[in-house]
């Protein structure tokens, strides 16, 4: 189905949202008292979200392998050995059959340590040219049934051979994909998904002997409880992180083949921010194809690099994170955080992060502007514990950096439910953010990466 025709993942999730808020389900006011109650007890609540990734070379070697190998290394990876087999694939949106040999792999099956509502796989690759691959997921619900084979993504790096892709239209009638987000359709119901395995299916041109190599691949299972509003966290932390400054602004009507142009590339922006603090740039061969003398082609660059033919749009979370990762030892995953302290842990090890937010203009006092959805960059806090962001949505990169009110931006990032201009309850993203860091982080980073649940 095409995108006019299904509704997007932010569509379908406003519309859960607004069934669940007519459900005999505990206020958002009651949830955070109870919270609060738990805090003052000492007590810190559950952690609502679970990754797990597959990393290593006993990760790589522990799956269920058809035609892939494990390399090691030091960063090991899977790659395509001997082909399983070809297929013929049309690509959607160009019309073109092509045959390509292909190679799988599965993982073993991974129980949730959170039953889950949704899931939101991320993976770290390289595909060379002629290359590309697929990340599925299967699970059992709680009942002990199971999903079917759902396609969390068809990704390439690049755009010539196959055009990058979610898959809409996927479902069973008890749960869903929308663009990048596996959901249960009524948690109301209790249902869950309790364990998954994930499946990588690697292509190549027939007879061309290139692989995409896998560094990483892994999901984010969360339960976010339905709230409205969250209980304030104490501020921890003065630093800030000197973070590139970009604004999706000034590339407002510039190739709108890719999501009508700048104005709407605030994802792809707030990506190329957090590279290029870790140092790392596209090269003059991967900027030819723009137009000469524009400013910051590099965003540019980032936003047909994430660009989602089927979404229609350069916000696929996952899409963003392999991006990132397309850059020499980075990697990029996509979780849910539970906290602003969360957010500390990471900025006091030097880890900035991209956050998933939206809000009405009277929300987010010097925003100047309201939002269906937006990402911004966090890069650190006032001496108030007040939240320093890199707002892409801003007129030129030098004005750029924001502060926001501390309790305004941890309610709108953390929120599942709001009220929407019109006073109709919409979805709110309940934390999700992307973290972009190195493949062989410190020992500091490596701490505050796992105590927000990241390994």
């Amino acid at each position: 189905m095409t995108r006019a025709s299904e509704p997007s993942r932010r569509t379908i999730l406003a519309a859960a949202v607004a069934a669940a808020a007519t459900g005999a389900a505990a206020t958002p006011a009651e949830a955070a008292e109870a919270r609060s109650r738990e805090a003052r007890r000492g007590h810190a609540p559950a952690r609502a979200v679970a990754n797990r990734a597959w990393t290593s070379y006993a990760d790589w070697r522990s799956g269920t392998a058809k035609g892939t190998r494990a390399v090691s290394g030091a960063r090991p990876g899977l790659v395509i050995a001997s082909p399983a087999g070809t297929v013929a694939y049309t690509d959607p949106h160009t019309g073109r059959t092509a045959t390509w040999e292909y190679a799988t792999w599965t993982s073993p099956v991974h129980r949730l340590a959170v039953p889950a509502t949704e899931a939101i796989a991320s993976w770290n690759a390289r595909t060379p040219a002629g290359t590309w691959l697929q990340v599925e997921l299967t699970g059992t619900y709680s009942d002990g049934t199971a999903t079917p084979w759902y396609v969390m993504g068809r990704w390439a790096a690049g755009d010539q051979d196959i055009r990058r892709t979610s898959v809409d239209g996927q479902k069973d009638g008890r749960s869903s994909v929308w663009t990048d987000t596996f959901a249960i359709d009524d948690a109301a119901s209790g249902l869950r998904l309790v364990s998954y395995r994930l499946r990588l299916t690697l292509y190549r041109a027939p007879g061309s002997g290139a692989t995409p190599t896998v560094w990483r691949l892994g999901a984010m299972g969360s339960d976010i409880p339905d709230r409205f509003t969250v209980p304030a966290s104490a501020p921890g932390l003065a630093r800030e992180l000197a973070v590139p400054r970009y604004s999706q602004e000034i590339h407002a009507g510039q190739y709108p083949e890719y999501d009508n142009g700048g104005e709407a590339w605030c994802s792809p922006t707030s990506s190329q921010m957090i590279i290029e603090y870790w140092g790392r740039k596209p090269t003059a061969e991967q900027l030819a194809w723009i137009e000469p003398g524009l400013a910051d082609p590099q965003v540019c660059h980032a936003a047909r690099s994430t660009y989602d033919y089927q979404y229609d749009g350069c916000g696929n979370w996952p899409f963003n994170a392999a991006y990132a990762a397309t850059y020499k030892d980075l990697q990029g995953v996509v979780t849910r955080l539970g906290s602003l302290t969360d957010l500390e842990t990471l900025i006091a090890a030097g880890i900035p992060a991209i956050t998933s937010q939206s809000f009405l203009k009277s929300e987010l006092t010097g925003a100047g502007y309201g939002t269906s959805g937006h990402l911004m960059t966090v890069v650190g806090f006032t001496a108030d514990g007040d939240v320093i962001a890199n707002d892409p949505a801003s007129p030129d990169d030098a004005a750029v950096r924001r502060v926001y009110r501390r309790s305004e931006w941890e309610t709108i990032w953390l929120r599942t439910k709001r009220y929407n201009a019109s006073g109709n309850v919409a979805s709110g993203t309940g934390g999700v953010c992307y973290l972009y860091f190195p493949a062989q982080p410190t020992e500091r980073q490596r701490r505050a990466l796992a105590a927000v649940g990241v390994r």
